[in-house]
């Protein structure tokens, strides 16, 4: 529906209105809402209407009936999953993002998506202290951003192992080896059932009370070997032994990649720093951004300490559309993507 600059304006300033009533009320609100709420969710099953509603209406819709239906996550009395709010100034940003509608595929889409995100990858380095230099891809979720990284590290593996799996696919590759934790998160397991490792032949590291992999129960590692770790073990909140892992695990040509989804960035806090010794070692890690940084949903991290084994991996240039190497659709799975480093 074409809309002229006044109602347009009016209609976006409607939404920012609504929006901060709502904010207004979280932390006075229940975090689950009540059924009368929950109930009136059916108002939205309707058949595609001929003629669709005016904005105004859409949006006044989306408020009353669908506002109260809504989980106060991010508010002060939910203790539920691993979930934050967002800081203000990261909704702010996001909102800006918006307002920019952006193509963050490269630098000649976007040259300031490109550009604050390559600056966000470098902080991201600096305050996790990993080695800089690291490729950073910002993704929609740590499922995504660990398939990325796992895609790279078989790749990465198999073209040590004389294979080029861009030309001659999987069939009658050279077995490629998984080793994760007993208590593997159940996302890790998806990203590697995508990829076709089947789970019967993924290898289960048996682990200690805490939920710990025990290096003395490792299985044999190789240069064919993909191992698993977690930093952050999402019942116990645990971190596996890196500094007594990753060593030897390098030392026999595995790739060593860590779920960091949920505890990663306990490597910015003095205080918990030292559960995370030895995790600069891997050669990959994944992280979110909405658990402990408290920005918006769909940005998570694909890091990759060899910039060219992700990037060759998830490379998709194309003869009409070339961008760097480090260009963020080369790094992730999208092609179209948003700008997530900028609310991050």
């Amino acid at each position: 529906m074409t809309m002229s600059p006044p109602a347009e304006a009016a209609l976006m300033a409607d939404a920012d209105a609504r929006a901060a009533a709502y904010l207004a009320g979280v932390a006075t609100r229940r975090v689950f809402p009540e059924a009368t709420a929950i109930a009136n969710l059916s108002l939205f099953e309707e058949a595609l209407p001929e003629t669709g509603c005016t904005p105004p209406a859409t949006l006044a819709l989306l408020d009353e009936i669908g506002s109260p239906a809504t989980t106060a996550s991010n508010g002060p009395n939910y203790f539920g999953f691993v979930i934050g709010a967002s800081l203000p100034a990261s909704a702010a940003a996001e909102r800006m993002m918006i307002a920019w509608d952006q193509c963050a595929s490269s630098f000649n889409s976007s040259p300031v998506a490109a550009t604050l995100e390559r600056v966000t990858g470098r902080w991201v380095l600096d305050v996790l202290d990993l080695p800089r230099g690291s490729a950073v891809g910002f993704g929609t979720s740590a499922t995504a951003c660990g398939l990325s990284c796992i895609v790279a590290a078989r790749r990465a593996l198999l073209r040590r192992a004389g294979w080029d799996m861009d030309v001659d696919g999987l069939s009658g590759a050279p077995m490629i080896r998984v080793i994760v934790p007993e208590t593997v998160h159940v996302t890790l397991l998806k990203a590697l059932r995508l990829l076709g490792f089947g789970m019967r032949h993924i290898l289960h590291a048996p682990v200690d009370a805490a939920g710990r992999v025990d290096p003395d129960r490792l299985p044999a590692l190789d240069d064919r070997t993909i191992l698993c770790l977690q930093a952050g073990e999402v019942n116990t909140g645990e971190f596996d032994p890196f500094a007594v892992v990753i060593p030897p695990a390098r030392a026999a040509g595995a790739w060593v990649h860590v779920d960091g989804a949920f505890g990663l960035w306990a490597r910015a806090s003095q205080a918990k720093r030292h559960l995370t010794e030895g995790i600069e070692a891997a050669n990959s890690w994944t992280t979110d951004g909405h658990k402990w940084l408290n920005t918006p949903y769909d940005c998570a991290m694909a890091i990759c300490r060899d910039p060219e084994a992700l990037a060759q991996a998830m490379n998709c240039d194309a003869a009409y559309s070339a961008a760097s190497a480090d260009a963020q659709r080369n790094l992730t799975l999208e092609f179209s993507r948003r700008a997530r480093g900028v609310p991050l």
